[in-house]
């Protein structure tokens, strides 16, 4: 049997004015979204479920050890005060206003205690060394994650943990606090509807952004989770209004299971938006360049030259890479992601919700245990080492070989690949890999497009016709069906590119504009 894995090229972005439903009337977003939660009640189940089997061990959120067990014991007291407490706020209009206030306050310092003992009182948690040290070759990166819903302190470590063991590099956890499953549920739909920035998004968001400004720094990789969806999108948003583009370039996002309603990433420039909306199925590469002169001498600046530098951009965007990960029975991703990039029209009427689209076929909701455990599961060590393996873990990393990377994406005449508003194959493993189909690995000529020259700072390449790109120059990446062509999850994939301390051969990044940029 071949598994098949539904793909979804990213949006593409236009010039009509459309009604994003996150800058919409809070209360009817609000009504719109309960009805569509509703609607996926059926989903409810698989956010804990299925229970096995749990690849990780204990850092699977649910292996019935002593630190789990614990986190999974103050959830149930904190959802036996709070359903009790939400469900009876209607009929406190029958009470002296005396006991109401008295009651809400005990009520919230049992509550504070408990969320205490989830939490602890740090907001950063770096991945334990054990699990993965920093080397030379990984010292221009720094890889953050923001986790979801009803993650404590203890998940979170989880977490990163899984993290470094799977990407080979260090992580560090910004950590989005939980206050018990009712009340993040709650959270999310005040921030997702209202635009309201927690704390906790201030936080991530200062912390994201003097990352970026860091001038050692040429990639930071962001990973987000669940409500982390919603949190990160808001950030992003933030991002692009105070950050200067070119350092915008550092940043990648990956998410899974994402509880967004938006994910913003424009254009850099009009030309290229506009060719985008044309061709969508064309790869087209966007290149800056900046030349700063300095009429007053600078102590910390040459005053002999002028300062220029350039970025490429191969898919257009601002920020160059994102991805999202998604199972089809997971009801926060069909509540979140699914539902905005799948259950509407791609009109330009269509909210927008950028990036690519991994759909697995598959159930849960979990970080580790049910996305990393199936999406990137890990080796076992050999089994004269079984108790040894990296930090003790009794894992050598990731797996190179997975039945959802080894899967297939049908791509051509029977799925939206072809769409106007979406775009193509090429695109995305020219978004994946930096390098067009076709290119050789040490980085020569343009695969088998044709450059189309550079005009107003936009490079085209125009790809040729499907019976001219040669199917088999990716060897077994490609086979032809009928008309239809076939791709593995690992060739679209970018994240599958840094297991185990890998890289993407080629970086769009461009070192000197990330370093002058913070000098």
């Amino acid at each position: 049997m071949v598994h098949q894995t539904k793909f979804y090229g990213s949006q593409v972005g236009g010039s009509v004015v459309i009604p994003h439903s996150y800058t919409g009337s809070p209360l009817q977003l609000l009504r719109q979204d309960v009805a569509s939660a509703f609607g996926f009640w059926k989903f409810l189940p698989f956010i804990v479920y299925p229970f096995r089997p749990q690849f990780s061990g204990p850092l699977c959120e649910l292996y019935p050890s002593a630190s789990n067990l614990w986190s999974m014991f103050l959830h149930l007291i904190l959802f036996l005060l709070q359903l009790p407490f939400v469900l009876s706020i209607p009929i406190w209009i029958f009470f002296p206003l005396w006991s109401i206030l008295g009651g809400v306050a005990v009520f919230w310092l049992v509550n504070s205690a408990i969320w205490y003992l989830l939490n602890g009182k740090e907001i950063r948690f770096p991945s334990n060394p054990k699990f993965a040290e920093k080397k030379p070759k990984h010292e221009h990166e720094q890889w953050i994650f923001l986790n979801g819903v009803a993650v404590g302190c203890h998940w979170l470590q989880s977490n990163v943990d899984r993290l470094a063991l799977t990407f080979g590099r260090p992580v560090i956890g910004v950590h989005n606090k939980t206050n018990g499953i009712i009340f993040d549920v709650l959270q999310c739909l005040i921030q997702r509807n209202f635009n309201y920035a927690t704390q906790d998004i201030r936080d991530c968001y200062s912390i994201v952004k003097s990352t970026l400004y860091d001038p050692n720094l040429t990639k930071v990789v962001f990973i987000l989770h669940s409500q982390g969806g919603i949190e990160g999108g808001m950030i992003i948003d933030w991002l692009l209004q105070e950050v200067p583009q070119d350092l915008l370039a550092k940043l990648e996002v990956y998410t899974f299971g994402n509880a967004a309603n938006h994910f913003n990433n424009p254009h850099l420039h009009l030309l290229s938006q506009h060719a985008a909306l044309s061709h969508p199925l064309t790869p087209s590469t966007t290149s800056t360049s900046t030349s700063i002169h300095y009429h007053t001498p600078l102590p910390s600046l040459p005053t002999t030259n002028p300062r220029t530098s350039s970025s490429t951009s191969t898919s257009g965007k601002t920020i160059h890479h994102i991805e999202h990960y998604a199972h089809t029975s997971d009801f926060v991703s069909r509540w979140g992601v699914l539902h905005f990039t799948c259950n509407f029209s791609l009109s330009p009427t269509a909210p927008r919700f950028m990036g690519r689209v991994f759909e697995r076929v598959g159930e849960g909701h979990q970080f580790n245990m049910h996305y990393l455990d199936s999406m990137f599961p890990l080796e076992p060590a050999p089994p004269e080492r079984e108790k040894g393996g990296i930090g003790g873990s009794g894992f050598s990393g990731a797996k190179t070989e997975n039945e959802f990377m080894e899967s297939m994406i049908v791509i051509g005449k029977e799925g939206d690949e072809a769409s106007d508003e979406r775009e193509g194959v090429e695109v995305s493993y020219l978004g994946a890999h930096g390098m067009p189909l076709g290119l050789s690995s040490n980085g020569n000529g343009v695969g088998k497009g044709e450059k189309n020259g550079v005009r107003n700072g936009v490079e085209e390449v125009i790809a040729r016709t499907e019976e001219d790109v040669g199917f088999g120059d990716l060897g077994e990446m490609k086979e032809r069906k009928g008309g239809t062509m076939q791709v593995k999850v690992k060739d679209l994939s970018r994240l599958w590119l840094y297991i185990n301390g890998g890289s993407p051969k080629l970086d769009e990044v461009d070192v000197g504009i990330a370093r002058m940029a913070t000098m």
